[in-house]
């Protein structure tokens, strides 16, 4: 009888540990599944596909097309009126055109641009995963403090209980006086408040735990136990230095404004001469009355450069 009921023991302090939760897999299940997070994954996912279609732009666009007509004349006559002979044609033309740019100064401040939005979206990450991460520092921590608080104010308002009680007797027995027993029985409605508060604090910092972290059954399933301490800058310098280095936002501010001055170089390159080079092939059937077939190739280079825009030079 023992042996079983030793082992029923063992068994449920093992499952309580293997249900337990502790600090790092609750960090680790809100960097995996925080909605916020999520959202600034995406952010990331977007700005780099921005940047491929931005590289794209280097490559050479190729088009093609296609026509077919039919010719149906009801009436043909020649100056003097007479009838003239009708020689309706049924033309298709196909064609395909690839066309690559040789030079064009915008497009490059576009891609360095967008280079610039990678970084900018990877440090609004970081930064999305620290606000994140030290909310459920905060929950976690909250919530076990929280729960022990509780248990604080259960066991002294048993204990109060118990000394209204004992209190009462000694009334009964004269070995004390009415308003020993008066404030005994106010300290046991003073901690009664304390409890009720300390509940509503257990149940605010459960919802809470939830709304960052995820669901939780229990509150003592998390073990205190595994909450680890972090080495932090012992002077206020190695502080600054860090947030100088690392800090998501200074690092936000220094790329927007890299960024502002590739939008100005995109602005200037409007006045910038550009240069393409088209290749164009197309074959004819059934051209005319007097021709059936026709290939042409054609190759073109093409130079603009904008010498004034009123509206440009306004700004």
């Amino acid at each position: 009888m023992k042996k079983i009921l030793i082992f029923l023991i063992s068994f449920l302090f093992l499952h309580k540990g293997v249900n337990a939760e502790t600090f790092t897999t609750a960090l680790k299940k809100t960097f995996k599944n925080n909605p916020e997070l999520n959202a600034e994954r995406e952010s990331l996912n977007i700005s780099e596909q921005e940047l491929k279609i931005s590289k794209g732009s280097y490559l050479p666009s190729v088009t093609l097309s296609g026509s077919k007509s039919n010719e149906d004349t009801d009436k043909l006559t020649n100056r003097n009126g007479s009838s003239a002979s009708i020689t309706d044609v049924n033309p298709s033309t196909q064609s395909i055109t690839i066309t690559q740019t040789l030079i064009d100064f915008g497009r490059i401040a576009d891609i360095k641009k967008n280079k610039i939005g990678v970084e900018i979206a990877k440090a609004k990450l970081l930064k999305k995963e620290q606000e994140i991460l030290f909310k459920s520092i905060q929950a976690y921590t909250g919530l076990v403090s929280a729960n022990e608080k509780l248990k604080i104010n259960r066991s002294n308002v048993n204990l109060l209980d118990r000394q209204v009680e004992t209190d009462r007797i000694r009334l009964e027995r004269g070995n004390i006086s009415l308003s020993d027993v008066a404030q005994s029985e106010s300290s046991l409605a003073g901690a009664q408040a304390k409890l009720i508060q300390a509940e509503n604090d257990l149940l605010t910092s459960k919802l809470n735990y939830e709304n960052v972290i995820g669901k939780l059954n229990d509150p003592e399933s998390l073990d205190k136990s595994s909450i680890f301490q972090v080495r932090l800058p012992l002077e206020l310098n190695s502080a600054l230095q860090l947030s100088e280095k690392n800090n998501p936002d200074l690092i936000i501010a220094k790329l927007e404004y890299e960024q502002s001055k590739k939008d100005t170089i995109g602005a200037r390159s409007d006045l910038a001469p550009s240069a393409t080079l088209s290749f164009d092939r197309t074959q004819t059937d059934d051209l005319s009355s007097t021709y059936d077939e026709k290939d042409q190739d054609t190759l073109k280079a093409t130079v603009t450069w904008p010498f004034f825009f009123w509206w440009k030079e306004l700004r």
